[in-house]
């Protein structure tokens, strides 16, 4: 049995949450302290407290080169979520500070969220559900086309990590053929997971009539959903994305393709900006209107989310740091 350490460190959280930050303490306990920094941008961060930290925990708040020369004696950054594209990795690493995320929790909910999204749209549920609030005679007779069954339909998924092969082991229940693009894994992980593998996303987007985005952001991905990835795709597809906002290369695109039926539908968790700025798509979503009905699904970047998942995530960010400060053990580290 672990004896408690005399030296107790202090442990930061940048933001986000509604005091007191009880689980991480309960994580930490006997061996830290937690501060809760409570900001609201990278502006509000305290650089005395910043100082007396051995490690940081971060929800939103972004954290640049300035802050990190204020982790004075910081042994540790650690993200509650998985993307960290507002973490300047590359100066964490100047100044000897390593940095991880936390990949192992939500993955059931975002691979649900994207599943339900799948079906919803290729079922036509939501157009069915939009255009039937003005039927008044005729009602089983209003059926919409084309509308095929699952095992008709291909589904491509771009990005086969943990989650996107959660997606994959969901969707072979429902008999889709499902095609797979992920240049990062090894050699025969299609054989193992179940889906035939392509090599070029353009043969993926030329044959899905579906196809569901779980990539990471960085610079290759930023941008990839534009004008050109679009008409790419098979006509009448149907693009689900609960990957990141930053892969739409803003929503005009999106507009376009929705408007010309290039794209029959559209289910997104993320957008390219949040809370959502002003915009003619936005606008006749909210609207309702008719030549939209069905066909446009927005859910407001909550697709990791479950209660579950709640507790999961701020456990596993508070044991990543405990596992390093207290043994050394460094897991799910980032690199620039």
């Amino acid at each position: 049995m672990r004896q408690q350490r005399a030296e107790r460190f202090v442990v930061g959280i940048t933001d986000h949450m509604i005091p007191p930050p009880d689980l991480e303490a309960a994580v930490l306990d006997g061996i830290a302290e937690v501060d809760f920094l409570d900001c609201r941008c990278e502006e509000d961060l305290d650089p005395e407290r910043l100082a007396r930290l051995d490690a940081l925990l971060v929800w939103s708040t972004r954290i640049g080169e300035a802050t990190v020369d204020r982790l004075k004696r910081c042994r540790i950054v650690v993200r509650f979520g998985v993307g960290y594209d507002r973490v300047d990795v590359a100066a964490l690493e100047a100044a000897g500070i390593p940095f991880s995320n936390n990949p192992d929790y939500g993955t059931e909910e975002v691979a649900d969220h994207a599943v339900a999204m799948v079906l919803s749209l290729q079922r036509r549920l939501w157009e069915h559900d939009g255009r039937a609030r003005g039927y008044t005679t005729a009602w089983q007779a209003n059926t919409l086309t084309p509308l095929h069954r699952s095992s008709a339909a291909t589904v491509g998924v771009v990005g086969v990590g943990r989650i996107g092969t959660a997606v994959v082991n969901r969707l072979k229940g429902f008999g889709y053929r499902i095609l797979g693009y992920d240049p990062f894994q090894p050699a025969g992980h299609e054989k193992a997971v179940g889906y035939r593998r392509v090599r070029r996303l353009e043969e993926l987007l030329a044959e899905s009539d579906i196809v569901t985005f779980h990539c990471p952001l960085n610079g290759e991905t930023r941008g990839l959903l534009n004008e050109a990835t679009l008409v790419a795709m098979k006509p009448g597809a149907i693009l689900v994305n609960t990957a990141r906002g930053e892969l739409f290369a803003g929503l005009d695109p999106v507009e376009a393709a929705l408007r010309s039926g290039r794209l029959a539908a559209v289910g997104t968790d993320v957008l390219p900006i949040e809370p959502p700025a002003p915009h003619p798509l936005l606008d006749a979503w909210r609207a309702r209107e008719d030549w939209l009905a069905g066909r446009l699904v927005v859910t407001p970047h909550n697709a990791f989310h479950s209660d579950q998942a709640a507790v999961e995530m701020r456990r596993n960010a508070a044991e990543t740091a405990r596992l390093f400060l207290e043994d050394g053990v460094l897991r799910n580290r980032i690199t620039a």
